[in-house]
């Protein structure tokens, strides 16, 4: 079902969604019981934290150069975009000597919100790349379930180990960063500090690494919207400069880590999203 389809029957869809019993459901448990994606071409709709995708495709569980981890989750779905991007950070980390990447999270086959551990990866265009290198032997199911990603700071402060991050994990991000398409990459704040030290040829790459909270074992790609995808809304730009300064400074303070005195927020219902999010779930 292509967009001009789906926008013409999301009216409706929804007025009989917000009618029923799924009306008061939270959008994650809509979306999560979603195991297969629309037909027709990929269209990703809305912003990366309030939305979906049509047609999504799954990622293969193994490739050349990467795993797939976690696949009880089912969030190995995204638009062709993400699985090329996917395909070519193996490629391109492999000429640097990196044995093969540990695919975390992408998204679910219809998108939208999730059950556990993230608020984005809603439109297919998100992924979560382990800053473990790839064992040299293929994973079995069990193992993919058991194995976990390991955080690369040292225990109790802000800094990277360089036992767990060196220049093979600064190359592989580097790689992830200069590849087409890429919006931003979030990394734990002694992640980016580590890269702003080194002395780069070029460090206009930095612009897009992104400090960002719980990131010390993984990094968070995210690529921009495809071209011409009117329906997708990209995030607001990055701010001007390479990011090393007063901006990250202010990540080792404490005034990021603040508990919030708000209450949290409920979560997102299927009239929270894009209006053709309600035929999106509804299609076959």
């Amino acid at each position: 079902m292509n967009l001009p389809r789906l926008l013409g029957f999301a009216s409706i869809a929804l007025c009989l969604l917000l009618t029923s019993a799924n009306a008061q459901q939270p959008a994650r448990d809509l979306f999560g019981a979603m195991s297969q994606p629309t037909g027709g071409p990929s269209i990703p709709v809305g912003s990366y934290a309030k939305g979906c995708i049509a047609g999504a495709v799954q990622l293969p569980t193994d490739g050349p150069g990467w795993q797939a981890m976690r696949l009880s989750r089912d969030r190995r779905w995204g638009t062709p975009e993400l699985v090329g991007y996917i395909e070519a950070l193996a490629g391109s980390a492999a000429q640097d000597g990196w044995p093969g990447i540990m695919v975390g999270d992408m998204g679910q086959a219809r998108g939208g919100p999730m059950k556990s551990g993230h608020a984005s990866h809603q439109i297919g265009l998100d992924v979560d790349i382990w800053l473990q290198p790839m064992p040299n032997h293929t994973l079995s199911a069990e193992e993919r379930e058991k194995l976990s990603a390991v955080s690369v700071l040292r225990k109790g402060t802000r800094e990277v180990d360089p036992k767990r991050f060196g220049e093979a994990e600064r190359l592989l991000i580097y790689r992830a960063a200069q590849l087409p398409g890429v919006a931003r990459i979030f990394v734990a704040p002694g992640i980016k500090k580590s890269l702003c030290a080194i002395t780069w040829r070029d460090r206009s790459f930095l612009h897009k690494i992104r400090p960002w909270y719980g990131h010390d074992d993984h990094f968070h790609v995210r690529l921009s919207c495809p071209p011409g995808v009117a329906s997708c809304l990209d995030q607001n730009p990055i701010p001007a400069g390479d990011g090393c300064g007063g901006e990250l400074d202010y990540w080792f303070t404490d005034a990021p880590y603040k508990p919030s005195t708000s209450p949290p927020a409920p979560p997102l219902t299927l009239a929270d999203l894009p209006k053709a999010c309600a035929a999106v779930l509804k299609a076959h």
